[in-house]
């Protein structure tokens, strides 16, 4: 029996000898990676209030660019009707107001914007034409020059956009494609016609149910792709370009907005963990860990900054959502990350604004057709210009004519008044040259003032029997 437990003694500590070199091993393999880190399904709940940001909710160039939106359509309807005269009958757009996003009648959003469409009589019936103006066919020109010299850079935005997609193939529906156009900068030209601007970096590829999606082709495929914050993160030397890395992102807090000691922890944390590129498979993590919502974040991050203003409506990225793999409520991401997203309520929607490329503006790189927009944007002020200016006249017009009229008014008094005079002047010679007064003094008394009433009456009798026959 000694002997049995000292073997079995001996043969227990040889397996834990050999265990702990094996642990010894891993840990030293471990040594070597880039990075250790361990996926928590500790999903802290943390709501933050809405404070109100009085610098984003004055950006014009983001809360008028849906203002602007449907008159940039317009103004494309007018250029590829007529290249030439830049002119269109009513009828050509008055019933394509839902298509265009046009709220209300078509000619009264026209006559809205005097800067942009001038109104003129057509050659028959008498139509209404618009044409537009020498200014907005000035901004025309720029615009599409812009699209010419910055062409690479814009389909550079788009491919993007595309290898930010879950699958192997990586490949986005142009119906979404379409939806985010606006945001994007890309020309009406470029999908409306994409056989014949694709030029090797896309390709159209059958997705099932006649529905047909772009993806990224051979020419365009450059290997890997680096996210903004990878970029800026090399910049200042604190990314060395390895696989999941710890990226911290840049936060601007807003004024008076102050978070509690359990979310500041949180928020820390959150910081220190891995960071996921938008560009790489994330298939491995768990879509409950703080983790993935880094790499949610991450994503919004790089899509935000892919925009021409950097912001987009929230319900225009809720499309976004299967084909990157986005959680159902990814809108929660916005309200934990204030420091990094603000949310403007204005014009009766949310719209997402990255604060970054506002607060840091040398951090991401201007979208090149941002500065035709604002030209456009000041072009649109002034038909506020134009109209006021127009009511102030009619204004004074009508005021003018009213003025005409009372004079008219006090002509017409005094004429009357004359007239009157007149007539009792003439009746009272003739009444007076017939009548029969009964005294000298009571024919003086007829200019008398006090006597008028008494002679007025006299003279009315006198006419009175003189108008009854025999």
């Amino acid at each position: 029996m000694p002997n049995q437990k000292g073997c079995a003694r001996n043969l227990l500590q040889k397996i834990f000898f050999f265990s702990c070199q094996n642990s010894l091993h891993s840990l030293s393999n471990c040594r070597n990676l880039s990075h250790v880190f361990i996926q928590r399904r500790a999903y802290v709940d943390v709501y933050m209030d809405w404070k109100k940001d009085t610098y984003f909710e004055s950006i014009e160039s983001i809360h008028r660019s849906i203002e602007l939106k449907p008159i940039i359509a317009l103004k494309n309807c007018i250029v590829s009707a007529s290249p030439q005269d830049y002119c269109i009958p009513i009828s050509a757009v008055s019933k394509r107001g839902l298509e265009l996003g046009i709220p209300f009648k078509v000619a009264r959003f026209l006559r809205k914007y005097p800067s942009f469409f001038e109104e003129f009589e057509g050659p028959k019936y008498n139509l209404p034409w618009f044409k537009l103006t020498p200014t907005a066919i000035q901004l025309d020109k720029e615009e599409r020059e812009v699209y010419e010299e910055h062409k690479n850079d814009i389909v550079d935005r788009l491919k993007k956009l595309i290898l930010m997609s879950v699958g192997e193939q990586k490949v986005l529906p142009l119906k979404v494609i379409q939806g985010l156009q606006w945001y994007l900068g890309l020309p009406d030209e470029f999908l409306r016609h994409p056989e014949s601007n694709l030029d090797g970096h896309f390709r159209i590829v059958e997705m099932g149910d006649e529905l047909k999606g772009l993806a990224v082709g051979s020419d365009g495929n450059d290997g890997a792709m680096m996210s903004i914050l990878q970029q800026n993160a090399m910049k200042k030397g604190v990314y060395a370009g390895g696989e999941r890395e710890a990226i911290v992102f840049p936060l601007f807090p807003s004024k008076g907005l102050r978070l509690k000691r359990k979310i500041s922890d949180w928020m820390n944390e959150f910081q220190r963990l891995p960071y996921v590129s938008p560009y790489e498979d994330s298939s491995d993590l768990k879509m409950d860990s703080d983790l993935s919502e880094k790499r949610v974040v991450g994503i919004l991050h790089e899509l935000l900054g892919l925009f021409v203003e950097h912001a987009a409506e929230r319900k225009r990225l809720l499309c976004l959502r299967k084909c990157l793999g986005l959680p159902q409520k990814v809108h929660k991401a916005f309200e934990r990350h204030p420091h990094m997203f603000y949310l403007s309520l204005r014009n009766k929607t949310c719209t997402v604004i990255l604060k970054e490329a506002y607060r840091e503006k040398s951090a991401i790189e201007a979208h090149p057709i941002a500065n035709v927009r604002k030209k456009y944007i000041n072009l649109m002020k002034e038909s506020e210009i134009i109209l006021k200016s127009r009511r102030v006249n009619n204004r004074a017009t009508k005021n003018e004519a009213n003025v005409n009229m009372k004079d008219l008014d006090c002509m017409d008094d005094d004429m009357t008044e004359c007239c009157l005079r007149w007539n009792w002047h003439y009746c009272t010679q003739n009444v007076v040259a017939t009548f029969t007064f009964n005294s000298p003094h009571e024919m003086a008394s007829v200019d008398d003032s006090k006597e008028s009433s008494r002679c007025s009456s006299m003279i009315w009798l006198h006419l009175v029997q003189s108008s009854v026959p025999g």
